[in-house]
């Protein structure tokens, strides 16, 4: 049984798989020794390994490297199961590997754009040789709110349901529909201009704002949200 935690800026998202199927998946706030000693008490996982974008938690590395036979904190230095041509790999976000490394593993030999629509979207592409070739940063929803009401005089911090219209007939739904059609119509042109290079293009979905843009994507595309932890667990069993 293998742990998996994905630790955020704002929150941890940790599953735990046996073998290859997902048999717990819980967010906390952060994800640290407690937590860990809490499910240990349950579950009898013998291997774990920790993404995190805030750096090492030293007490969590002393007390896995305890707890179980072999613990991974991901670095670009980890061996994935990919090959990887970014030109700066010791920058590459370990979210962004992991997620395409769940998906390769999902679609191997495919020409794959993978979106994560998290707090920035991330557009990334693994060929059909399986090597990670690179991607693009862009902003995610609530980046786009917070923006709009910071550095404008008058805009407010808006809501933004899921449902919005093409036009907004308010202030409050022009900024909604700008923020969600502005997204759908970033991600519409990047799988119309990806497609152009990589033939036959698979196009994956994750992130917290998956349910919001799936069915808005014009292509035909895999949603997986829990693609992250998919991809970490297969980069703990690669060997």
């Amino acid at each position: 049984m293998n742990l998996v935690i994905d630790q955020g800026n704002s929150s941890a998202k940790v599953a735990l798989f046996e073998k290859d199927e997902m048999i717990f998946f819980q967010k906390y706030n952060q994800f640290s020794k407690k937590e860990a000693e809490e499910l240990k008490r349950t579950y009898n996982f013998q291997q774990a390994i920790r993404s995190s974008v805030i750096g090492e938690d030293v007490d969590l590395t002393e007390y896995m490297n305890r707890l179980v036979d072999r613990y991974v904190n991901l670095t670009n230095d980890t061996p994935i199961p990919i090959g990887n041509l970014y030109k700066t790999p010791q920058t590459l976000g370990r979210d962004r590997i992991a997620v395409c490394v769940g998906a390769n593993y999902l679609q191997p030999g495919r020409n794959l754009l993978v979106i994560d629509a998290g707090t920035a979207i991330t557009y990334d592409i693994v060929n059909a040789q399986n090597q990670y070739v690179g991607g693009n940063i862009s902003l995610g929803i609530e980046m786009r709110r917070k923006a709009l009401h910071a550095f404008t005089a008058k805009l407010p911090l808006v809501d933004v349901p899921d449902d919005v219209n093409l036009i907004g007939t308010t202030t409050e739904e022009a900024l909604a529909a700008g923020i969600i059609n502005g997204i759908t119509g970033e991600m519409n042109y990047y799988i119309d201009e990806f497609s152009k290079f990589y033939p036959q293009l698979l196009v994956f979905l994750t992130g917290g704002s998956t349910k919001c843009f799936e069915r808005r994507i014009k292509s035909g595309i895999f949603a997986v949200p829990n693609l992250v932890q998919i991809g970490l667990n297969r980069i703990l069993n690669f060997r």
